[in-house]
């Protein structure tokens, strides 16, 4: 008789069990179902390898994409996953190239229906100039998200996993649909025209100074507080599906005794220049005389993390305030913006409204 309840007891657990899985197999099933998203790898910090444990002296670009995805197998619980290793470089070698292949990559790919949305694994030192880039060359409001890793895949505790489960999470979400392009960290979704690297070691690295996070992730969901307010993705005049290369754009920092040659030297050798500027986009006498003789687009930016340029911040008649752009993402807009023949007062306006 005993043997008999067992056995019963033993079969009711087995189905249960099996039910479960069923359930939780269909559910997942149909979580993913008509999902599918592209994750297009260039390397960086989350593709990185090192001592077992440490989180420096590693070296970044070394993981695939498929290895990427296969540490996070809960992926598959949200879409179907379709990876491109576009390049796989410490993200200090990505180039205009590269950014133009994944512009055009992302735009050829957004007009099958299957596809739901884009995430890119990016090093963290440039990732902000890639999304900024992608913000004012995609054209498609499918969600196109950008994640990495302060700490490589070798490291204790590597925050590369959940990185992309959330990038992931957002790609696949109808919140994201028509936001622009988003980076996602630590939980916390920026904006691609607001976001920047904060420290060089810390996992909450990339943040967003004074604007701060528009939205979070939380367990896979997707809230969504905020909405980028200067055009972006398909709003832009930009289109690099003809181009091969971007103008040359120098950026020059100023600092106490700063030798004005190098504001003529490196006029010498680029289509536009970026200042870098003390204060408010401020420069010597010396700076003032050099630049004024310059025929070439400037534009006025600042060495400090936060505020704005504007036109009465101006020491130079024939200088273009970067408004609140970092050195280096005005000068992603400029190098696009010379790509259209902007004259100087289409890219004040450029400056307005990207």
């Amino acid at each position: 008789m005993k043997r008999s309840i067992i056995f019963f007891i033993c079969c009711v657990l087995v189905f249960t069990v099996s039910s479960i899985d069923i359930n939780a197999s269909a559910k997942s099933k149909e979580k993913s179902e008509g999902k599918k998203i592209i994750v297009l790898a260039t390397g960086g910090t989350i593709a990185g390898v090192g001592d077992a444990g440490k989180t420096a002296g590693y070296k970044p670009g070394t993981l695939t994409a498929e290895e990427l995805l296969s540490a996070v197998p809960e992926l598959a619980d949200i879409a179907d996953i379709e990876a491109i290793q576009v390049c796989n470089v410490n993200s200090d070698d990505i180039t205009a190239e590269i950014w133009i292949t994944l512009a055009n990559i992302i735009n050829e790919k957004a007009s099958d229906p299957e596809i739901k949305g884009f995430v890119i694994t990016h090093g963290t030192d440039t990732l902000e100039e890639t999304a900024y880039f992608l913000n004012l060359t995609v054209k498609t409001d499918k969600p196109v998200v950008i994640t990495g890793s302060m700490r490589p895949s070798t490291s204790i505790s590597a925050d590369g996993p959940m990185n992309l489960y959330e990038a992931v999470s957002i790609a696949a979400s109808d919140e994201a649909v028509g936001q622009g392009v988003l980076v996602v960290f630590s939980d916390r979704i920026y904006s691609a025209r607001s976001v920047t690297k904060t420290s060089t070691y810390h996992v909450t690295a990339i943040a967003s100074g004074e604007t701060g996070a528009i939205g979070i992730v939380r367990d896979g969901e997707v809230l969504l507080y905020e909405s980028p307010v200067k055009k972006h993705t398909t709003q832009t005049v930009f289109d690099v599906s003809n181009l091969e290369k971007l103008p040359t754009v120098s950026i020059l920092y100023f600092s106490v005794d700063a030798d004005p040659r190098l504001v003529k030297y490196a006029a010498k050798y680029s289509d536009g220049l970026v200042i870098a500027g003390a204060g408010a986009g401020e420069f010597s006498k010396k700076w003032i005389k050099a630049i004024k003789k310059l025929k070439i687009p400037v534009i006025i930016s600042s060495r400090i993390d936060d505020g704005v340029i504007t036109k009465d911040n101006l020491l130079c008649g024939n200088t273009i305030a970067a408004d609140n752009l970092s050195p280096q993402k005005a000068a992603i807009l400029l190098r696009l913006a010379l790509t259209v023949d902007a004259d100087k007062e289409q890219i004040e306006e450029m400056f307005k409204e990207y």
